[in-house]
């Protein structure tokens, strides 16, 4: 930040016909030449968070850099964190009252990140600081079930997540674990009682998607389990 004393100092650099002029100009430099080192403070910041530097991700928020901080790909940086699997930046940013909710310009949350990428200690550590579950829109249970990270889809629904929920096209965690070939993941939502016969907003079910994925198994389970071509 600049100082009138430094302003002024500046001011007299320069041959201009007004003093007064002269300092305000000397002024808006030294605030752009601020703004320039917050920025770049800024980038420096989300470098420290993917690459889990805790240190120094410590040493720039103890200079008050703000733990809700957006990148300039709109990424919250608790979503970062999540995302590439720092961990003991996660731990630093959840100490903070980080807003832990946050989403990214796509809607996603950390949590929502966390369990798509198999990360049960991040999903408990996050839902513990109050991470939503049942969010509007795309849910963490519909990620882990798409990534078929079964512990997950375990604890989700433990904690009481909607094992129906859909997603803005009506898709459910069923749908996309039939869409990626989860067998287990599609029998362990089968037996926690899901909606076999849901379909999303173009009338497809988690049938459909099985066979058009060339999926005989996951469609025999199905068809076991109620749902009708």
């Amino acid at each position: 930040m600049c100082t009138d004393q430094q302003a002024a100092r500046s001011a007299k650099r320069m041959r201009r016909p007004s003093a007064a002029l002269a300092v305000t100009i000397a002024a808006i430099a030294c605030l752009a030449a601020s703004a320039v080192r917050a920025q770049q403070t800024l980038e420096d910041f989300f470098v420290f968070v993917a690459n889990d530097r805790v240190a120094d991700v410590k040493a720039l928020l103890a200079r008050g850099v703000d733990p809700d901080s957006v990148d300039k790909n709109g990424d919250p940086a608790i979503v970062v964190a999540a995302r590439e699997k720092s961990a003991a930046t996660l731990d630093v940013l959840l100490a903070t009252k980080v807003n832990v909710n946050a989403r990214n310009r796509y809607g996603d949350t950390a949590l929502m990140v966390a369990a798509l990428a198999g990360r049960l200690d991040f999903v408990k550590k996050l839902r513990a600081r109050g991470a939503e579950v049942n969010q509007k829109g795309w849910t963490a249970l519909i990620y882990a079930a798409t990534g078929g990270h079964d512990a997950i889809v375990t604890y989700l629904l433990a904690e009481g997540a909607d094992i129906n929920a859909v997603s803005p096209n009506l898709t459910t965690a069923l749908m996309m674990a039939a869409r990626e070939g989860r067998l287990s993941t599609l029998d362990l939502l089968i037996a926690r009682g899901a909606d076999v016969g849901h379909r999303n907003d173009a009338g497809a079910s988690a049938l459909d998607w099985a066979k058009r994925g060339n999926e005989p198994r996951l469609a025999e389970h199905l068809r076991k389990a109620g749902a009708r071509d």
